[in-house]
């Protein structure tokens, strides 16, 4: 029945874009390069657009914009941070290249841009939205990275309100909200596990991405299926005129980039992909001391990704965008007795097809694939063990834009999304026995959703929007209302109030087996003992641009509430298990903070700071006798500090400095003995734990240091420079988890376990050479 129902509604969406081709209004494309008129350098983040429609587009990393619209006359205006605005006329009555040179005005210092100018100060206060975080992979390649290997979601965790799991985890926790309450998106298509390396690197490509947004609250209609965030990654487009290369060569890995036109001015493709090569080298080390007999074989690891854009043109009103991603990690490892096999991954894949009907009219249709496995492989003699998990989608969406004029942007579409899982894979192979137990399941989610930001007068604007979702569930159906809520009052030129409110509901949980980051986790949707989750978040706000408008600040506080909160019972049975339902239980919880957050985008140094307080609870009746406790992720405080400094036009400075209270984690209270199966076998001692996350981690702290040395090029067009990178400069030894250790009397018995803290790294440099032509 599911299938047929996504299969239907994928029919149908395509039959009306079908209809919409026949009531389609000529369009041309506008392209070119913006760039300085002295130096021909090309300026990234410009912006080029027809104010009186509230319509523009931000230049890419080679200066680049396309601008589509019906066939008419229209005044343009091309700006940039620190030059010259410039106007002009221009009729369209066919496609055209159009070059732009803009003068650099008087006495302005060289500037480290981070971003593009919708994010600047003033256009933070101006605009609706609140709790939303911009970044672009310029932005992030300036900033010192673990092993030099640039990560934007690191760059995330060091806004407010964006919390890292630990140390080098490129998960992230948004306001109280867990990992799995984050909707993560790449081109549309969600993203289930966005970890390589244990939780080290994310799975973002910097050189793949164009722009990453991240929303705290306040979410635009459009969005729904998780609680606490939404992180949308967009990916780089291609170059319609000529082809380009680009990548870099690290110490652990190295990654490569390609643009080339297929058909100029029509069709264009980019190709990206990444690995690491660690385990080169120790296969290289494992084969020479393969005859020693006190050596210890080197786990094998490695990771790498391809990412995939094709854009076309089509005909004059119409564009097609087809991306995909695959991924995956593996580790292995081959001992005498022993053997393990560990894999994961992620694939995605999006056709999205975008129709321009008239200057105020234009929809985006869209299918999409993505998935997510692992499976755990372990060998005992001949005896094997095998543990995996796995979740496909199959989606389609529509997304339509209305801006009838300067006092409405109206949008509404839908969406309908398949869900297949394979839940908790267990099988046994021995001599004597063959076991293979698992779940399979099924769900079909559904939402319809509209909003208008409205402009009451130019002090006062309230987006206001609904979303309708449904969630079909083996014999249950679930569904719910979600308003949205976003109101701007600007009291100065300078400074706005803001507020927003939001109900979400999920309708799939993750439950987490371990502290650690391996990948080991487990989705499950919801059933007919499983009700969604749900939550309302209310923020408030005061925005303003300072002096000079060089600089904005924030102050935001929220306060959650979480209803249907799932987690596993007290010994649960998770894998082997045909009936892993009945192992969740419900609760509630609750979280509340304040942030604030001072940023400087101009000038020779720029950077920020942001301070979060913050705390977040959760309630079983099953968990400590029904008493709140704190998840393992609350943090009391957090600190991060940003700044990049151009020592001159070639060289730039970069640090970053965290700090935060420790995680919450459970300690053993006690032991209990048992004798093994056989007779004359030793006491085995096991943990006991009364109570959840009662004890508090030790602080972490640690320090960042970058710097980016561009080289000379004898083409202005090309670039080189050398990336260095001093990851924790002072070496603090940050805890990563905690683990027992065993004290024993004169005569070898074990009297006591002492808990010891593992720290993973101490001072690690690192130096990346990066190149584009």
């Amino acid at each position: 029945m599911l299938v047929k129902l996504h299969k239907t509604l994928f029919l149908t969406i395509f039959l009306i874009c079908h209809h919409q081709l026949s009531i389609a209004q000529t369009t041309f494309l506008l392209q070119g390069t913006v760039q300085d008129n002295t130096t021909t350098e090309p300026l990234f983040g410009a912006t080029v657009g027809v104010p009186s429609m509230s319509i523009g587009k931000i230049t890419d990393e080679a200066g680049k914009y396309q601008l589509r619209l019906v066939a008419g006359k229209y005044d343009f205006r091309v700006s940039y941070i620190g030059y010259k605005d410039t106007t002009f006329s221009l009729e369209l009555t066919q496609n055209r290249q159009l070059d732009i040179a803009l003068q650099k005005t008087q006495n302005v210092l060289e500037e480290v841009v981070l971003s593009d100018n919708k994010d600047d100060a003033t256009n933070k206060v101006n605009k609706n939205m609140m709790s939303l975080e911009r970044l672009t992979s310029r932005e992030a390649k300036l900033l010192p990275a673990i092993f030099g290997e640039i990560d934007i979601i690191k760059i995330l965790q060091l806004k407010p309100g964006v919390k890292a799991g630990g140390e080098g985890n490129a998960g992230f926790y948004v306001r109280g909200g867990g990992s799995d309450q984050n909707l993560i998106l790449i081109d549309k298509a969600p993203v289930y596990n966005p970890n390589h390396l244990f939780g080290f690197f994310s799975v973002f490509n910097a050189d793949a991405v164009s722009e990453v947004e991240l929303y705290k609250a306040g979410f635009p209609a459009r969005y729904g299926g998780r609680l606490s965030a939404v992180l949308d990654v967009k990916m780089q487009p291609g170059d319609y005129d000529k082809w380009g290369v680009q990548g870099g060569i690290g110490l652990i890995s190295s990654r490569l980039t390609v643009k080339t036109p297929i058909q100029k001015s029509k069709s264009t493709i980019t190709l990206s992909g990444r690995r690491t090569y660690v385990d080169v080298f120790t296969r290289l080390v494992n084969r020479a001391n393969k005859n020693n007999p006190d050596f210890d074989q080197i786990p094998d690891y490695y990771f790498y990704d391809f990412n995939t854009r094709l854009d076309f043109v089509v005909g004059k009103q119409d564009e097609i965008s087809v991306t995909g991603y695959y991924g995956d990690d593996f580790f292995k490892f081959k001992g005498e007795s022993f053997g393990a096999r560990f894999g994961w991954g992620n694939r995605s894949g999006t056709i999205n097809w975008r129709h321009h009907f008239n200057k105020t009219l234009s929809v985006n249709n869209a299918y999409y694939v993505s998935g997510y496995n692992y499976r755990i492989n372990n060998q005992f003699g001949e005896n094997s063990l095998t543990l995996g998990s796995s979740i496909f989608d199959q989606g389609i969406s529509q997304d339509w834009e209305f801006n009838p004029n300067l006092q409405h942007q109206i949008q509404f579409g839908f969406t309908a999304i398949y869900h297949r899982f394979s839940v908790g894979n267990f099988g046994l192979s021995t001599d004597f026995t063959d076991i293979k137990v698992g779940e399979l399941l099924e769900g079909g989610e559904t939402a319809l959703y509209f909003s208008d930001n409205i402009k009451f007068s130019s002090r006062f604007e309230m987006l206001f929007g609904l979303r309708v979702s449904n969630f079909l569930a083996i014999g249950k159906t679930y569904g719910g209302v979600e308003p949205r809520v976003a109101t701007s009052y600007k009291i100065s030129k300078n400074t706005a109030l803001k507020a927003s409110y939001a109900r979400m509901y999920q309708y799939l949980h993750l439950v987490s087996l371990s502290n650690a980051s391996i990948p080991t986790d487990i989705w499950y949707p919801s059933t007919k003992n499983i009700k969604p989750q749900s939550s309302d978040q209310v923020a408030l706000g005061i925005h303003q641009a300072l002096f000079k408008e060089k600089f904005f600040f924030s102050m935001e506080g929220y306060y959650k509430w979480l209803y249907n909160a799932v987690d596993f019972r007290d010994g649960a049975q998770v894998f082997a298990n045909p009936r892993l339902e009945q192992e969740f239980i419900r609760g509630k919880g609750w979280a509340y903070g304040a942030e604030w957050y001072i940023e400087k985008k101009q000038g020779k140094t720029t950077g920020w700071i942001g301070y979060t307080l913050a705390w977040s609870w959760r309630q079983f009746a099953e968990i400590e006798n029904g008493n709140r406790f704190h998840p393992r992720y609350d943090r009391r405080h957090d600190i991060s500090v940003v700044v990049m400094h151009r020592l001159s036009p070639r060289l730039v400075l970069s640090g970053t400095w965290v700090f935060g209270t420790g995680n919450y984690v459970a300690l053993a209270t006690g032991r209990f003995s048992y004798q093994g199966f056989t007779p004359n076998t030793d006491l085995t001692a096991s943990p006991i734990f009364l109570s959840r996350n009662e004890f508090q981690m030790p602080p972490t702290h640690r320090l960042d240091l970058g710097l980016v040395w561009k080289l000379r090029t004898k083409n202005p067009n090309n670039e080189r420079d050398l990336t260095f990178s001093i990851y924790n400069a002072y070496s603090r030894r940050n805890p990563f988890f905690v683990y027992y250790e065993q004290k024993n009397d004169a005569n070898g018995n074990a009297i006591e376990f002492v808990p010891k803290l593992l720290a993973l790294f101490p001072v690690l440099p690192s130096v990346t050479y990066n190149f584009k032509f």
